[in-house]
């Protein structure tokens, strides 16, 4: 019933913030089209230490960044000329294509005290004749992402289609992304729609064919099961997935089918031929100086 159970790793990026790092893993580089997944927080910093948390502008290409925060608040700046401030309950999604630069910043101390900013970031990898498409930014409200609820469950679709919902968020590729919020003893199945299927447990656990899974762990399930989950107590999901796009690599910040590709993103970040963004200019990320392979480290920078 389960490809593979993958255990979230854990990285200290500032003091006070730590993060769950899920994909990629070295025995599964993606579920359906979703390459890059980060769990960070609750965070909860003192004014001092706010800005040691802000991830300075750098470069993309081939993917879309998807943000979607459970607390606080970020703000984005990217190459577009493109400022927006993501709350909870809103999805930022960053197609780069043939190239982009962005920031996130965190700029509101209030939102970090008490342990309030929490936040899962994705990326999505593109189709190869969508891996140079232009550049391009949406903000989603709340409003545009259908929910459906039921006895003890609590779901918000944020991006394609699962259950029978669907909503406006431009995508690339066939793919489904939810939030899902079960009660204590409440059941849950998968969406039949999509080949590849995985289930994060972001608080609570589950219970599946008799075994429990909790906080930290990404099941990814065969195809064409249809499983049965029992919330052992409040337990809060991100169910991801989608049609599988085949081989990608990823270096730094950067996924492509093709390494040469991503040898020319490189020249062009550390030639500053990526453009920075107009409203955040003053510093960026210099590229990694290592002598790694396309597909190897350094790792993907979390919150990039």
């Amino acid at each position: 019933m389960l490809d593979i159970v993958i255990e979230a790793r854990k990285a200290s990026l500032a003091p006070g913030m730590d993060v769950r790092r899920i994909l990629p893993f070295r025995l599964r580089r993606m579920v359906g089209p979703f390459i890059f997944m980060d769990h960070a927080g609750p965070v909860d910093l003192q004014p001092p230490l706010v800005q040691n948390l802000d991830v300075l502008p750098h470069p993309h290409i081939g993917l879309s960044t998807v943000s979607y925060l459970f607390g606080g608040q970020v703000t984005h700046r990217d190459s577009l000329g493109v400022e927006q401030i993501i709350r909870p309950g809103e999805v930022n999604w960053m197609t780069a294509g043939s190239g982009i630069a962005h920031s996130e910043r965190f700029e509101d101390p209030a939102t970090l005290a008490g342990g309030q900013l929490e936040m899962i970031q994705t990326w999505v990898a593109l189709p190869e004749k969508d891996e140079e498409a232009a550049p391009a930014f949406d903000n989603y409200k709340p409003e545009q992402l259908p929910i459906f609820t039921d006895t003890g469950v609590w779901m918000r679709l944020i991006a394609g289609d699962a259950f029978g919902l669907r909503n406006g968020v431009k995508t690339h590729s066939p793919l489904f992304y939810l939030h899902v919020v079960l009660d204590q003893g409440a059941r849950f199945g998968l969406p039949k729609e999509h080949a590849e299927r995985g289930i994060y447990i972001a608080k609570g656990s589950l219970e599946v064919s008799g075994r429990t899974y909790t906080v930290g762990q990404m099941l990814v399930f065969t195809k064409g099961v249809d499983p049965i989950m029992l919330a052992k107590e409040p337990t809060t999901l991100m169910l991801l997935g989608g049609e599988p796009l085949g081989e990608r690599f990823i270096w730094w910040n950067f996924v492509s089918s093709r390494k040469d590709r991503i040898e020319q993103a490189k020249a062009d970040w550390k030639e500053g031929r990526i453009l920075l963004p107009p409203t955040d200019n003053a510093e960026f990320i210099p590229l990694p100086e290592d002598k790694s392979k396309p597909a190897g480290s350094p790792a993907p920078e979390a919150l990039s």
